[in-house]
């Protein structure tokens, strides 16, 4: 994500804090926010992709997620 996004998300929460924000301020902050979960959750997911496990005898193998995940 841009630096200059985050510094917006930041920017509005400090603001929400001082005064109520308007409804653009609102759709604005939401959307920031959801696109930041969004990259976030992807990092988590690449990451756990490629996390192995190794088993004492040597054997290496993925973690398989839960069904219905």
């Amino acid at each position: 994500m841009e630096q200059n996004k985050l510094d917006r998300i930041n920017e509005l929460a400090r603001l929400s804090k001082t005064r109520q924000l308007t409804e653009d301020e609102k759709k604005e902050q939401k959307k920031l926010r959801d696109e930041y979960i969004k990259l976030v959750h992807n990092n988590l997911r690449g990451q756990l992709n490629n996390i192995r496990i190794v088993e004492p005898d040597g054997r290496v193998h993925k973690i398989i997620p839960k069904k219905g995940k």
